[in-house]
């Protein structure tokens, strides 16, 4: 380690390094090949680097894929930069293709110009026919318009482990560890977390551990000493506010807004969840933190996950079950009866392609109209929608909030991008959390006809019209809940026609008076005088964001306002709507909160769509903020 730490600096000190504002890189190969990791640990170099950074995981579909086909390829997009980004980049600078099937999937998202890196040991005649070459792409020419620097990492990762004995099948397995050595000497990343990394990730397997390593090395010092590149680039540190930052996905940040809010609310956090892509890693974070109190049940279905969160918020939890789009299909009844029973639970859906099994991990945000409509009867819910991976962990203690004063479950959307992509993300001081305690009844609330004190579980607060909350078992508070229609108050069942509406009315009521408990709508960018108004929601935000302000800097003013609270809107927002000429609605569906804005408000939201797994980029939303300016005029 210290010798591949001396080396780093004497070329540094002696050769020339190009310094970039940023820069894209693309990983591509199988499944197989560790591209996801590769990108990861790059971008974790990076983070300890201090570059602001956004990434974008792009997984094949299947599993195990038939290796070499366009089908099993994995990809990592990392963006780094000197300043604020809030994206993973449009077109990929760099792209490192560990066999054809990866240049022929990726070569396209590739800029014009830009540096391909191929592993040229793969490109064999039988990896060529399965990516669909007709002839070798490296030597027919039809690569001229970009720098292409072919590098044998099949053979070097070999040669470079030949020494500790280990077999040509499973030294290639390392070959994603040459790459990630090569592209760290070419963008000046710091090794020495990495090989550490590698030492401890690998411990359990000493061989393992030393082949990486050995080809980790051996990629560093190729790009030193082969000629082939001219001079090793950098990217600068990004300027970000002083803190202890660590770099976090989504699912991860959701799974520690989780426990933030079970330590914030003093109660114990338990999660009812059946695995589902892309929400599992939520019940693995989760199951690793059983000393702050955390319970996780992995049920048999999802039916079983949401029925157990029911049972424990009954018992007094903060209760959760998380789930993707399917699985929000299955949970709609139990959702019903959590509407009911008007007990907190926090329903999170990380959204994926759709309908059906549809794209496992691909990205969407097509949910909103069922997460507004999908149950049986008037059972409105309180929604939020997550808009980066960091803002997840905030977003989640909000949920919990509104689900505990409120006594009513809620729906918090994330989505697969948000889920497995990444950012640096300074770590909030705890003393700067909201307190959102709550109290359990623990005497009787009401007198009976005869003058007995008893207690009655619907009961309401005035103000937020919650209903009491009594753990099973508290002497004196004894109380029946279910599926039927509860009578006001008693909790009795009831059978009455008006009763039934009062009741519908009450929950329809407790969810719309929400809105005077959350934060107005903020307009940034053009404030005044703005010719458009862009409304975003969920993880368009970053695109949104970086394509408003390409389409500024030509000179147009250009409101946006990004939306967490979609039920109920916040209180401000209609006014918001009519003060521009021009509504722009960009979503990751086909126009679903365009026709909620359009019902509620009565404003021409016009909708620009994508439904293709994966995320807009900011050149698309530049373009589609012009096309709508064009007809202003």
């Amino acid at each position: 380690m210290d010798q591949l730490s001396n080396t780093v600096e004497r070329s540094g000190a002696s050769a020339r390094v190009e310094h970039l504002d940023r820069v894209i890189i693309r990983f591509a190969g199988d499944s197989g090949d560790g591209m996801q990791l590769t990108g990861d640990r790059f971008t974790s170099a990076s983070a300890l680097f201090g570059n602001d950074l956004a990434t974008l995981p792009d997984f094949p579909a299947e599993i195990r894929a038939p290796a070499g086909t366009l089908a099993g390829v994995s990809a990592f997009q990392v963006h780094i930069s000197d300043h604020d980004i809030t994206t993973p980049g449009d077109a990929p600078n760099v792209l490192v293709a560990m066999n054809p099937a990866a240049l022929q999937n990726e070569l396209g998202r590739l800029e014009a110009g830009g540096t391909v890196i191929v592993n040229e040991d793969a490109f064999d005649e039988r990896n060529l026919a399965k990516a669909g070459y007709a002839a070798n792409p490296l030597t027919d020419g039809s690569l001229e318009g970009y720098k292409v620097y072919e590098v044998p990492m099949t053979s070097l990762t070999q040669r470079s482990v030949e020494s500790l004995g280990v077999k040509p099948r499973d030294a290639e397995r390392s070959k994603n560890f040459f790459a990630l050595g090569l592209v760290s000497w070419m963008y000046t990343r710091p090794v020495d977390d990495t090989i550490a990394w590698i030492e401890q990730r690998f411990s359990a397997k000493p061989q393992v551990a030393a082949a990486n390593l050995a080809a980790f090395k051996a990629g560093h010092a190729f790009g030193e000493t082969a000629e082939l590149f001219d001079h090793p680039y950098e990217v600068d540190p990004a300027p970000l506010p002083a803190g202890t930052y660590t770099n976090i996905n989504g699912n991860t940040a959701l799974a520690w807004g989780l426990i933030a809010a079970s330590q914030l609310s003093d109660l114990p956090l338990f999660l009812g969840s059946y695995p589902i892509t892309p929400a599992s890693d939520i019940l693995h974070e989760l199951s690793k933190h059983k000393r702050f109190g955390v319970r996780t049940l992995q049920a048999e279905d999802e039916i079983a996950g949401i029925g157990a969160a029911i049972g424990a918020a009954y018992g007094g939890h903060l209760a959760v079950t998380t789930t993707s789009g399917p699985g929000m299909a299955l949970k709609a009844e139990a959702m019903g009866l959590a509407v009911s029973l008007e007990l907190p639970l926090l329903v999170i859906d990380i959204q994926r392609g759709g309908p059906s099994t549809g794209l496992p991990t691909k990205t969407e945000a097509a949910d909103l109209l069922m997460a507004f409509y999908g149950r049986h009867g008037e059972s409105p819910l309180p929604i939020l929608a997550s808009h980066s991976p960091s803002s997840c962990f905030f977003v989640a203690i909000e949920a919990a909030r509104i689900a505990i004063k409120y006594r009513t479950p809620v729906i918090l959307l994330s989505d697969g991008y948000l889920a497995n992509g990444t950012e640096p993300w300074r770590l909030p001081d705890v003393a700067d959390l909201p307190d959102i305690s709550t109290t359990f009844a623990t005497a009787p609330n009401h007198t009976n006809d005869k003058g007995e004190e008893v207690f009655w579980p619907y009961l309401r607060d005035d103000d937020t019209l919650a209903r009491a909350w009594a753990l099973p078992g508290t002497p004196g508070l004894m109380h029946r809940i279910g599926g039927l229609e509860k009578e006001d108050g008693s909790g009795n069942v009831s059978y009455d026609s008006a009763n039934h509406e009062r009741m519908v009315q009450l929950r329809a009521e407790k969810v719309a008076r929400i809105a005077d408990d959350i934060p107005e709508a903020v307009v940034e960018g053009d404030v005044d005088g703005a010719e458009l108004l862009v409304v975003g929601w969920g993880s368009t935000w970053g695109s949104i964001d970086a394509g408003a302000n390409r389409v500024r800097a030509r000179g147009h003013k250009i409101a946006r306002v990004h939306l967490t609270h979609l039920n109920p809107f916040p209180r401000n927002l209609g006014d918001l709507l009519r003060r521009y000429p021009k509504l722009l609605v960009p979503e990751m569906n086909l126009g679903q909160l365009s026709r909620l804005l359009r019902a509620e408000y009565l404003v021409d939201a016009r909708s620009v769509t994508k439904v293709r797994g994966v995320p807009f980029t900011a050149s698309e939303l530049e373009q589609a903020i012009l096309d709508t300016l064009g007809g202003l005029r």
